[in-house]
């Protein structure tokens, strides 16, 4: 059975090779790298609440040893502090609904680790997977495709050619794999710069995060941040002036003196300096993100990161978004509409993403005006940045998928409710089959629907028999004719669903459609077109012939290349 290859050994390479194992799917990481990190606590990386929960769903523990979830959310101007909100360290509910409606829940605290934690976290639960081959030294240099797979040839002392039913392209920025398709990756270079430090001292704010505009002392940056670590690091980051002078070791000590001296009272505090860097960001979006059986995800497909955006984050969405696809198809084959919404749904969401973000960089960079940006509100620059950097808004909430080519036709039993079709759905707690709670998220990345229902009163139910309860029979029949394979949860309360409510949920946690009650053709006709309708003549990945080794007869189909509808941000 040929593996998927995955081209690069990053955090979005190792997750998504995790992410296939977790539904049965072999893959091959072919990492251009000796295997290991280099230790740079500067370079850090901030995940929203879902993609850390993704991140540990996958097997990564260095997201609770070495990571930090901020407490709060700090905004300074000048002298004053004009944003502060607390921030929830939990998985209960989120700003928009709270499971105790008395007690509304705050947003989502982000999770800051350093990369190479994260990444060597990926690293140990690949080692205890064994669906998994990590090959380190194995540089790409030539791909080749034909109707049933792709033949990859790397160089170095693993050299050799592989086979695998896809390829997918996690290499960076420079991608190997997106120059020999020969896309496109217009865009904008160096949009931010920033001089980094990464230090270990007592700030007056522990555990939150700050970003501090316009501070009063003489030669400060426009700008600057501190995001907490463990024991007592903190990450800071100063703006740099687009076309500035290199940042000298001299210059940047000087920086860190005034900005630790400006924030306790003029005098500056013991510290001890452990890294630092100077971090360019651009932005970028890669014309096309599949060419037939080779794919981009992560920063081969995009680059971002101004304005509190977050480059990862929205790599580890592309791999939430494709590895339930390619599970589907690998196993059991699958319309090219299938693999084709990957590309649909995850280009347009990153184009709107840059697109805000370009469109608020001459605001909050070049001194114009922004008094508002959502209707009925007055908010002004501070709050966009908080919302970018605290996961809200348009430069930081989780997208939405309303256009998705695998959104099913509308019908007479579907009905609105607090999340509308596309959006991810809330984390609520539900009742699995065997009659243990749950959380919706901890249910997510197992290739399965998930189909919920509302029952009001579920927590008194005899546990022995619930699942022959009301309008569960019949439920449980509805699903088990479904064409993908599902699970049944039920819920006592989804906000804006009324009782005996049935939600169907992707595995990546976006919702489908709601319906008023059981109704199992409708159901049906939804789960069809999540899977892309009916399955092509093609045989599952699965079953063609095993990698091999040696020269490669196959050629490329040269299939013609199918037109891009995805939003284009140029």
């Amino acid at each position: 059975m040929d593996p998927v290859i995955i081209v690069g050994a990053g955090p979005v390479g190792l997750a998504l090779s995790l992410a296939l194992a977790a539904q049965g799917v072999p893959s091959v990481v072919l990492d251009e790298g000796p295997g290991k990190e280099e230790p740079r606590p500067a370079r850090s990386v901030v995940l929203r609440a879902d993609m850390a929960a993704m991140v540990e769903r996958l097997g990564c523990t260095t997201l609770r040893d070495e990571g930090v979830r901020w407490v709060g959310w700090r905004g300074m101007r000048r002298r004053q502090v004009v944003r502060h909100l607390e921030l929830d360290l939990g998985l209960g509910g989120t700003e928009e609904w709270s499971e105790d409606p008395a007690s509304p829940a705050a947003p989502a605290a982000p999770l800051h680790i350093p990369q190479h934690a994260l990444a060597r976290g990926l690293r140990d639960a690949i080692a205890r997977q064994k669906l998994v081959e990590l090959v380190p030294e194995a540089r790409l240099d030539t791909i080749e495709q034909d109707r049933d797979g792709v033949v990859a040839h790397t160089r170095g002392p693993a050299g050799t050619w592989w086979r695998g039913s896809h390829l997918v392209g996690c290499d960076g920025a420079r991608s190997t794999v997106r120059k020999l398709l020969g896309i496109r990756f217009p865009g904008r270079t160096a949009v931010e710069r920033h001089a980094v430090a990464a230090l270990r001292t007592e700030l007056p704010w522990p555990g939150e995060a700050l970003l501090h505009r316009q501070p009063p002392w003489r030669g400060a940056a426009e700008e600057i941040g501190a995001r907490p670590l463990p024991d007592g690091v903190w990450r800071i980051d100063w703006l740099l002036p687009p076309r500035g002078d290199l940042v000298t070791p001299d210059a940047l000590i000087a920086r860190i003196r005034e900005t630790l001296a400006g924030w306790c009272d003029g005098v500056t505090p013991p510290y001890e300096l452990i890294d630092t860097g100077v971090h360019t960001l651009h932005h970028r979006l890669a014309r096309r993100w599949r060419v037939d059986r080779v794919l981009l995800a992560g920063d081969a497909a995009h680059l971002l990161g101004a304005v509190g955006t977050q480059g990862l984050d929205e790599g580890l969405r592309d791999v939430d978004n494709l590895a339930w696809k390619l599970a589907l198809t690998w196993h059991h084959g699958g319309s090219d509409r299938l693999l084709d919404s990957y590309q649909s749904e995850r280009r347009a969401a990153v184009a709107t993403r840059l697109r805000a973000a370009d469109q608020s960089l001459p605001v909050l960079r070049g001194g114009g005006g922004l008094r508002t940006y959502l209707p009925g509100a007055t908010r002004g620059h501070d709050a966009l940045l908080t919302d970018g950097h605290v996961g809200r808004g348009p430069l930081g909430a989780p997208p939405a998928y309303p256009h998705s080519p695998l959104a099913p036709p509308y019908a007479d039993g579907q009905i609105p409710v607090g999340t509308p079709p596309g959006a991810p759905v809330e984390d609520v707690r539900a009742t699995a089959p065997d009659g243990t709670t749950v959380r919706l998220r901890d249910r997510l990345g197992r290739g399965r629907l998930l189909v919920l229902l509302i029952a009001p009163g579920t927590g008194v139910w005899d546990r022995r028999h619930w699942r022959t309860a009301g309008v569960m029979p019949r439920l449980e029949e509805a699903v088990r004719a479904l064409p993908v394979r599902s699970e049944v949860l039920v819920s006592e309360a989804y906000p804006g669903a009324p009782a005996h409510a049935v939600l169907l949920v992707r595995p990546d946690g976006h919702l489908v459609a709601a319906f008023s009650g059981v109704r199992p053709e409708e159901l049906y006709e939804a789960a069809d077109a999540t899977r892309g309708g009916p399955l092509t003549d093609r045989e599952p990945a699965g079953v063609s012939s095993e990698r091999s080794s040696g020269t490669a007869s196959e050629k490329s189909s040269g299939a013609p290349v199918e037109s891009d509808r995805t939003a284009d941000m140029h």
